[in-house]
């Protein structure tokens, strides 16, 4: 019997779009609809602004890929990331993030979903990720925070303020900001 040949790391980079590499295959990574896509791009901006003032690591947005080297894992490219090793360029970045956050999409919901998630969170924390976010637009518990050395979660709802520590000391985020902020009618008015 052929053996298959596993995908690489340089495989990876010539893919299109966001994927990852797990168990020698490239998966592919859906884009996303409005809600997730405007909540990772919050936690962006408060993640750059806290870097720009602490200058101890980098805010790194949807699509950059992390390369690690575990045994089923060869990379992760999160929704948005707080990074504190050197950067790589035009590459992927070397390891882990200390702080990774992972916003749900339509297809993230069920309970096969539920295990690949916290397969995942697993994998960031065997790569040395301190601190997870798995953010959920559609639910009452909006952001879970789990971290490495606790396996039950923080939870937080809008109205509260959510943090990452040990991972991200001292930055904050109320979920609130996560949510869309009124724009006004999208319907001319006459």
């Amino acid at each position: 019997m052929a053996k298959v040949k596993q995908a690489t790391l340089e495989d990876l980079m010539q893919v299109p779009g966001k994927a990852e590499l797990v168990n020698g295959e490239i998966v592919l990574m859906p884009p996303t609809g409005f809600l997730p896509g405007f909540a990772a791009m919050r936690i962006l901006f408060s993640l750059h602004e806290y870097a720009l003032v602490h200058r101890n690591g980098y805010a790194v947005g949807d699509n950059v890929g992390f390369a690690v080297d575990l045994p089923r894992r060869k990379s992760f490219s999160p929704d948005a990331a707080y990074y504190k090793g050197p950067h790589s360029g035009m590459k992927f970045l070397e390891g882990a993030p200390v702080f990774a956050v992972e916003v749900r999409s339509d297809g993230d919901y069920g309970k096969k979903a539920e295990q690949e998630m916290a397969q995942k969170r697993a994998d960031y924390f065997a790569a040395g990720t301190l601190v997870v976010w798995d953010v959920d637009m559609l639910g009452v518990e909006v952001v879970r925070v789990y971290r490495a050395s606790d396996p039950n979660p923080t939870v937080y709802r809008r109205g509260d303020v959510a943090e990452a520590e040990p991972a991200v000391p001292g930055w904050r985020m109320p979920v609130e900001d996560l949510f869309p902020y009124y724009v006004g009618s999208s319907e001319s008015e006459s």
